[in-house]
């Protein structure tokens, strides 16, 4: 009978965890090929046909060659024989699943009360696309990144710590390492202070900088008017409500840890303080690295990128308390607190993607003109091709931020958004990457002569324009906002 009883509940959590993963995908978006993805979808299509891209993919293979996430997806590709499109969003489903299993886990470690544990998930089901605190991330991005399966397993690691299971913590951390070795090194961190009870010996401390600490290469001219391009290298760029995000939470940590502990809830207390001692040891070594001369290097390691697990962590936590004080068994205060905030992180989507669908079904015909432009580059243009776009082409307006090497499959030239961190954490590459973003410059004033230099310089014979009326361009296709046009 218990055991029935058990089964049934055990059911019942999934089938919740499983509407929940539904619902925070819907309230979030989907939108591969977007942002990041522009390196990680393409490196998937690489391993998938070895003949796309063969002029520019060092700025998305060089990077992944630490993670096994790219080669993982091309596996399930070949071994279940579904389209492309098919199988990534299967596998962000997967994702946000066991981000907000994770999640359940760790609350049934923090809080007695079924409310307090299920507001905690739910928090984080909704908050998916927040951002964090000046470090250009989200909790769970809108499409399928790895920081999300090494998030994923570093909740994974976390309850295995408390459970006293440090063999599967190592295992579970293991796993989040050969996703995305830099989210794991932060993961690593704040598994040790977990472990050892907030004071770590000097050999702990060690094996906490260690992620940050092999690198110290001069660095090029290249290298850094690419740093210079990312803001959040840069703490003295920091807004005054970004250092807000930075210190408010470690405050309301250790208010946290005093109404745990007033409520016997000795496992909250312990990962609140933690994860403020965490945050203070990561702040300064964050510090150091971007404040030291010398360990310019040092910045793609983006120090400051451990405020990740710290919010995840924290609204986690936020989230229980709520339920657990304020909205307990009172549906009609879950409705109160979730649909508005569900709103609002609905329409802050719509805003960063205002001319795309919110979900972008795989197969479906794009509604994104330059989307629309990049789909048939790949449809009709040869595997060889060489491209090029404004440098700034996916900050421009109707755009947003979808990589033409991700949809169109085909090389171009450096682009001034994404590729300047692959530069940065690829150094051989930044003066490549200079020397193409320098030769595009003035680029919506270019001629027909510009277009061939670059040709000529760079074997470009093909280009996507918003203003196709340049004479001598032929321009096979066109559409109300962009046109793809051939160098002769």
């Amino acid at each position: 009978m218990v055991s029935g009883t058990k089964n049934y509940r055990q059911a019942w959590n999934l089938l919740i965890l499983l509407l929940l993963t539904a619902l925070a995908m819907l309230v979030s978006g989907y939108h591969p090929g977007a942002e990041d993805d522009g390196v990680y979808l393409p490196a998937i299509k690489r391993d998938l046909n070895p003949a796309l891209y063969p002029h520019d993919s060092d700025f998305f293979t060089v990077q992944l060659q630490a993670t096994v996430f790219d080669k993982l997806v091309a596996y399930s590709v070949r071994a279940s024989h579904l389209p492309l499109g098919v199988v990534v969003l299967a596998w962000q489903f997967l994702s946000v699943f066991l981000v907000l299993w994770g999640c359940r886990r760790v609350s049934e470690r923090c809080f007695r009360e079924e409310p307090a544990r299920w507001a905690a998930v739910a928090t984080v089901a909704v908050l998916l696309t927040l951002p964090v605190a000046g470090s250009a991330l989200y909790l769970v991005d809108q499409y399928l990144h790895p920081r999300a399966l090494a998030t994923a397993a570093a909740l994974w690691a976390v309850v295995a710590i408390l459970d006293g299971k440090r063999i599967l913590a190592a295992f579970a951390l293991l796993v989040a390492f050969l996703m995305h070795p830099l989210m794991a090194s932060f993961a690593i961190s704040y598994c040790i202070f977990l472990a050892w009870g907030g004071r770590p010996s000097g050999e702990a401390l060690a094996a906490l900088a260690m992620p940050l600490g092999w690198v110290f290469e001069p660095v090029s001219e290249a290298w850094q008017r690419a740093a210079q391009t990312r803001h959040y290298y840069y703490l003295s760029r920091w807004q005054w409500y970004e250092w807000l995000g930075v210190f408010a939470p470690m405050l309301l940590l250790w208010w946290f840890r005093r109404m745990a502990l007033r409520n016997g809830s000795k496992t909250l207390a312990r990962m609140s303080s933690r994860l403020v001692l965490y945050g203070c040891f990561q702040l300064a070594v964050a510090i150091i690295v971007f404040v030291i001369p010398g360990l310019d290097r040092l910045r793609p390691f983006q120090p400051m990128r451990y405020l990740h697990l710290l919010y995840l962590l924290f609204l986690l936590f936020a989230g229980g308390l709520i339920g657990q004080h304020v909205l307990r068994n009172r549906a009609w205060r879950w409705a109160l607190f979730f649909l508005p905030l569900g709103a609002v992180m609905f329409f802050a989507q719509r805003e960063t993607f205002p001319a795309t669908r919110h979900f972008e079904w795989p197969g479906a015909p794009s509604g994104n003109a330059w989307v629309q432009a990049f789909d048939w580059a790949r449809q009709n243009t040869p595997v060889d091709s060489q491209f090029a776009l404004d440098p700034d082409y996916m900050r421009r307006p109707g755009e947003d931020f979808h990589s033409f090497r991700a949809f169109a499959e085909r090389s171009m030239l450096a682009d001034n958004v994404k590729d300047p961190s692959v530069a940065t954490q690829v150094p051989r590459l930044a003066n490549i990457w200079l020397k193409q973003v320098t030769a595009e410059a003035g680029w919506r004033h270019f001629q027909l002569a510009d277009f061939e230099r670059l040709k000529e310089q760079f074997g470009v014979n093909w280009v996507v324009l918003e203003r196709p009326e340049i004479p001598g361009l032929d321009c096979p296709y066109e559409n109300k906002t962009v046109a793809v046009c051939r160098i002769e």
